[in-house]
Formats: C-alpha cells, sequence, structure tokens
C-alpha cells in the first residue's frame, strides 16, 4: 500500500512541475489584452549609431548627375577605371565600401577625412551635406547611408545559433530568433541577454523577457549592430548536462537494485 502510495504521489509531482513549467514556453503571453493607446506609443526603430568597422554605402543624389558624381565612391572608381577589366562593379566589392577607422573616421571624396563614429545614421547624413552644399553645388544634395555590415549574434539555445545579417540596417528581437530556427524548447525565455557595445568601446548588458507581451512595445524590442543576443538553459536543460560521479552512479544504481529485490522478496512473502 505505501509503495502505491509512493508512485502516486510521484505522479501528482510529476504533473504539478509540467504544469508550472509550460507557462514559461510561450511568447508574449496575453499580448492581445495591451490596450491600444499603449500599442500605439510603441518605441520605434532606433537610428544606428555609427562605430568604428562598420561599413558603410554612401550614395549622394541631386538633380544635375554629373555635379554629384565626384561624391559618389562607386562612379568615381568606375570612370577613373574606365576601360579597366580589373574593377569589378559590383556593388559587393569592398572597394566601394567606407569603413570606418578605429578613430571614427571614413575617407570620402573630394571632403577628405570625415568624423562619423558615435553618429546617428540620419545625423551622418546631414553633416555630409552640409559639406557639399552650398561649397560645392548650387542645391543641397540628398545623402542616403547603408550600414552593409550589419549583423548580430545569436548564442546559446537557438536551433541555428550563428551571424545574423540585416540587409536594411534595421532588426528587432522577434526577427533575430526567428532568423537563428527560433528557441529551442529547454531555452529560457524570460531572461534573454543582450551584450552591446558602444561607439565609444563600452559596453551594456541588457536582459529581456519573450513572456512579457511588454517587450513589443520596449525600447529594447529593437537591436544594434553587433548586438551578441544569449539564450541560457533552463533548469532542466542544467540537470541534464549535469555529470554524475561514477562513484556516487555506482551506488545509486546499488541502492536501485536493492530496492528491487527488497520489493521482489516482500511480494513473494505476500503471496
Amino acid at each position: 500500500m505505501k509503495i502505491k502510495s509512493l508512485l502516486l504521489a510521484a505522479c501528482a509531482a510529476m504533473a504539478f512541475v509540467s504544469c508550472t513549467t509550460t507557462k514559461d514556453v510561450p511568447y508574449m503571453i496575453d499580448a492581445t489584452k495591451l490596450p491600444q493607446d499603449v500599442l500605439k506609443n510603441a518605441a520605434q526603430a532606433t537610428d544606428p549609431v555609427l562605430m568604428p568597422g562598420d561599413m558603410l554605402q554612401i550614395n549622394v543624389s541631386g538633380p544635375d548627375e554629373e555635379a554629384v558624381k565626384p561624391f559618389n565612391k562607386v562612379q568615381y572608381i568606375a570612370q577613373a577605371s574606365s576601360g579597366s577589366s580589373s574593377i569589378n562593379n559590383n556593388a559587393e566589392n569592398s572597394l566601394y565600401y567606407y569603413l570606418i577607422d578605429n578613430n571614427g573616421d571614413i575617407e570620402f571624396p573630394m571632403l577628405g577625412k570625415i568624423h562619423v563614429g558615435g553618429m546617428s545614421k540620419s545625423a551622418t547624413e546631414s553633416h555630409i551635406a552640409s559639406l557639399i552644399y552650398p561649397k560645392y553645388l548650387t542645391i543641397k544634395p540628398g545623402v542616403e547611408i547603408r550600414i552593409q555590415n550589419f549583423k548580430v549574434y545569436a548564442l546559446g539555445e537557438f536551433n541555428s545559433p550563428g551571424v545574423i545579417k540585416s540587409s536594411n540596417g534595421r532588426l528587432n528581437v522577434l526577427e533575430a530568433v526567428a532568423m537563428a530556427g527560433d528557441l529551442t524548447i529547454k531555452g529560457k525565455r524570460d531572461n534573454i541577454m543582450i551584450i552591446r557595445t558602444n561607439a565609444d568601446g563600452s559596453r551594456q548588458v541588457k536582459s529581456v523577457n519573450l513572456n512579457d507581451p511588454n517587450i513589443i512595445v520596449s525600447p529594447d524590442f529593437y537591436l544594434q549592430q553587433n548586438d551578441c543576443i544569449y539564450v541560457e538553459p533552463n533548469a532542466s536543460k542544467a540537470r541534464s548536462a549535469w555529470n554524475v560521479p561514477p562513484a556516487l552512479a555506482l551506488t545509486t544504481s546499488s541502492i536501485g537494485t536493492l530496492i528491487s529485490i527488497v520489493t521482489f522478496v516482500i511480494t513473494l512473502s505476500k503471496k
């Protein structure tokens, strides 16, 4: 009777544990209950801050295409190397990009060295336009910047961890999770760690909770280039990874065998 009671108690405990852990699996629990005014005031996509190591594609445009040519690296190189087979006009060629050096500077045609490290993308666009107009052009040009190597790193309990690239220079947490193949069932969803490197080299560590519906309106919803996203294993995964010492394993096995023998003897004695 005691053995039967113990088995029932064990089953009840397992059922209780199962019920308490399944609530940690879904994303954005009760997100449909968020008020409309909260959703309307959701944080907007952040303006990326440029930093050393970023590779930029910068396009200067205007009504007079000939006048803006000297300020476009692609057109300038293509024109200078006209007839040469050694230059590839494919936009993937890094010769056409601007690499921000360790001092936060880029070398720009006609303008020389420009400091852009620590500036937002939109502020840099305005700054370059102000250096061109009215000194070189009679009409203010348009300047568009794209970060060509915008990427984040997915580590830990993802189905497909690795480097995640964005072609449009912006990425949010849910997009990164999807592109990394989603979290494994053993990944902790309530404490996603984001390690961020700032333009000055300092670092920040943030934490987001994917169970919380407020994540979609949080300022931390949007990622920045070179963010590292780490998902740690939950208690179940940690337990399965625990190595049992050989001596303890032998002792446990012996105890289990002894219990089986005793149970068998008691059963026979009752017949």
